[in-house]
């Protein structure tokens, strides 16, 4: 893309008149700049813009990008941002943040369009539409350059060359799918590890889900037809799948084959019984994608409904966005930031309004699919209605994610009245410490924003400084750790323990200077005591989850209020998983290098290969001399000797 960026030239000295200082000087072209607080440097770069196709960008105080756009002439709607002309709802708060302006001039406005998309991906403007991307969606995944290929979820499409179906509207609905495929095809489960080390057919092979292909009971060819009828069947072909099906029922019938032939009778039926469950919405066998877009003030949320030959596979939602720019732009946004990354492409995309760039933006979607696509703005006929149906799911979806917000808020709200907190949790940290007999503890860091997790808050903390199984002194460290930078702290701080750990935190926090900074423990009750809203525990309370809080010696139940406690639940459990996993993976891998430290002639680099290879003991063990060979410096003596060192010969 040819490219010009200009550079502005510093603005001569000028003796500004007394009631002007500091402002932009007015001139007949920018009538508006004075009254609006325009500074001069910036009027100056406004009024040098040529009339010019290109990509501009504002920048705050800061010299950060606030906003990126895009024009087929730059100076005109540069200046209707400063004039007060453009009456776009967020243009005022826009321009009122603006301190400085840069532009890249581009040949076309595809040129501009392209820049536009990328710059917009290395800036990720406050003021653009962002759309998250959100990683609950998963497609699977068929590398047919394997010999014996299996299916896999992915949550995250490549270019690598595999063979990819979806992505599919939940993760659930991706592992079902995944799940019909193995009933109806039998393709191997195992992983690429485990198939290259068995030597005997595993579970699957013995109930019949799997043609065992590990061991050589089924050959490529073979191998292959199941790996096209479900290919097939992904792809929404099932009429020919089923054609294909019948024609080799019969042939086996024909050659006597009735034990074949009643297998492929019953995978007829149960191909069949799924299809019935699809639904035909389109009579023309397209691929389409329907988008649907329901508003709220400044709360938009969006929806796709993904059709492919004529039959629904579901819809993916968006995390809903707040803004206030108008439907066109929101759309104009999602559409390059959602198949700027999508690997399918289909031959529509049907849009509920006009966009700005819709030529532009449709010719770039061609370019991408190497074939035509048409960007549709159905005005009657089953594209609208299609596009009724994509909007009804929009508007579905969204009533039912605010009122979840709204049970969160309650809970949130109740956890401040009840525990007297100093404002509304919206950011909780959740700590856990998790150990085994004070061996490799490991601290986890769960953080929740509006009820919701916030993965990219999440924390592991290796406890280094403990010996032996300390959970307080373990706690301490992890706490100190999280704390002494003092950066984005929480609104609530949380421990899963009782009046010890909360005592902990209190301390950590108290050493560091920081204040105001609720609190609390959650753990299971076991001795009398306590109480709920000045109420002495009844000994039926013994057992349940009850809260403990700094400087109080009772804790306080919410059994009375499950909203709240099922909330400060969920945090606890997240925080505890997140922690044992971690710790179960740092015990293995120490087992594992254990055992092979024992082993002559595995130095580290020899022992880092086979983990590599291997992953676990397990498959050590499992495997055989030629596949341990395999791995770069395992002679055939050494690979002899870890075998016999991991596999020893049980005395009589």
């Amino acid at each position: 893309m040819k490219a010009a960026v200009l550079f502005f030239p510093k603005p001569e000295a000028r003796s500004p008149k007394p009631e002007t200082r500091g402002m932009a000087t007015m001139d007949r072209e920018t009538p508006n700049n004075h009254r609006m607080g325009i500074p001069e440097a910036l009027d100056q770069k406004v009024r040098a813009i040529p009339p010019r196709t290109g990509v501009y960008l504002m920048k705050d105080e800061k010299g950060s990008v606030i906003y990126v756009g895009k024009a087929k002439n730059l100076r005109s709607r540069i200046r209707n941002y400063f004039q007060g002309t453009d009456t776009r709802a967020m243009v005022p708060f826009l321009v009122s943040r603006v301190r400085d302006l840069d532009f890249v001039v581009t040949n076309t406005e595809k040129e501009a369009f392209l820049l536009e998309n990328t710059l917009i991906k290395e800036h990720r403007p406050r003021y653009n539409v962002i759309f998250r991307d959100d990683k609950t969606y998963f497609s699977l995944r068929l590398d047919t350059r394997q010999e014996f290929p299996a299916f896999q979820l992915v949550r995250k499409m490549r270019k690598d060359g595999a063979r990819y179906f979806g992505p599919y509207p939940s993760g659930l609905a991706a592992k079902e799918t995944l799940r019909y495929l193995h009933q109806l095809f039998p393709l191997r489960t195992c992983k690429d590890r485990e198939f290259k080390t068995r030597s005997r057919p595993c579970i699957e092979y013995e109930i019949r889900n799997c043609v065992g292909p590990c061991v050589g009971l089924v050959g490529r060819e073979e191998y292959k037809k199941f790996i096209d009828d479900a290919v097939l069947f992904l792809e929404g072909r099932e009429t020919k799948l089923l054609d294909l099906l019948r024609k080799r029922m019969a042939v086996a019938a024909e050659s006597l084959e009735f034990e074949e032939a009643a297998r492929l009778r019953d995978q007829i039926a149960a191909v069949e019984t799924t299809v019935e469950k699809q639904r035909m919405v389109s009579a023309d066998f397209k691929d389409q994608d329907v988008f649907g877009l329901y508003r709220e003030d400044d709360h938009v949320q969006i929806c796709i409904l993904r059709i492919r030959e004529g039959k629904t596979l579901g819809t993916k939602k968006f995390p809903p966005v707040r803004t206030a720019a108008v439907d066109a732009e929101v759309l104009s946004s999602l559409l390059r930031q959602y198949y700027d990354g999508e690997l399918f492409i289909p031959a529509e995309v049907v849009i509920p309004g006009e966009i700005e760039d819709g030529d532009v933006l449709a010719e770039w979607l061609s370019e991408k699919r190497g074939k035509k696509v048409d960007l549709i703005v159905p005005r009657r006929g089953p594209r609208r209605d299609l596009g009724g149906i994509a909007r009804q799911n929009a508007e579905d979806v969204f009533k039912s994610e605010r009122s979840g917000r709204m049970d969160e808020e309650s809970a949130m709200a109740l956890l401040r009245d009840k525990l007297h907190l100093h404002k509304l949790p919206r950011r909780i940290e959740c700590f856990d410490i998790s150990n085994l007999g004070g061996q490799l503890p490991v601290g986890s860091l769960v953080s929740f924003v509006d009820g919701k997790p916030d993965k990219s808050g999440y924390r592991l903390f290796h406890v280094r400084g403990v010996e032996g199984a300390d959970d307080y002194a373990s706690m301490y460290e992890v706490l100190k750790r999280r704390f002494e930078n003092r950066e984005n702290l929480p609104d609530l701080l949380m421990v899963d323990g009782g009046k010890g750990q909360v005592g902990m935190a209190v301390a950590v926090l108290r050493e560091l200077k920081i204040g105001n900074l609720d609190v609390i423990g959650l753990a299971k009750g076991s001795t009398p005591g306590g109480d709920e809203g000045g109420l002495r525990r009844r000994p039926s309370m013994k057992g349940q989850d009850h809260v403990y809080l700094a400087g109080r010696k009772d804790p306080v139940y919410l059994i009375k209020h499950p909203a709240a406690l099922l909330f400060l639940q969920r945090i606890r459990d997240e925080a505890h998983r997140f922690a044992i996993t971690h710790h179960r993976r740092r015990m293995e891998k120490r087992d594992v290098r254990s055992l092979l430290d024992d082993i002559p002639g595995v130095g580290a680099a020899k022992k880092k290969a086979l983990l590599r290879q291997f992953g676990d003991i397990d498959s050590l063990r499992r495997t055989g001399t030629e596949e341990l060979r395999k791995v770069p410096g395992i002679t055939e003596k050494l690979a002899e000797e870890i075998l016999r060192h991991l596999n020893p010969v049980q005395p009589d």
